[in-house]
């Protein structure tokens, strides 16, 4: 849940200063912080990080 209320933090505060500044590039940090925050719950898990990425991307 903590992630969640940060997740829509970051985005709010990336509109409003994409508004304001005029600037776009603002609008890449939701996906930069959801991709760290993917990498990282990775990360977490017992296993070699490869092996891990495998098992993911292999289930059906």
């Amino acid at each position: 849940m903590l992630f969640f209320i940060a997740l829509l933090l970051v985005t709010g505060a990336s509109i409003v200063f994409a508004i304001k500044k005029k600037r776009a590039v603002f609008l890449v940090l939701p996906f930069l912080s959801m991709f760290i925050y993917f990498i990282v719950q990775i990360a977490l898990v017992p296993m070699p990080f490869f092996e891990t990425v495998k098992f993911i991307f292999s289930l059906r």
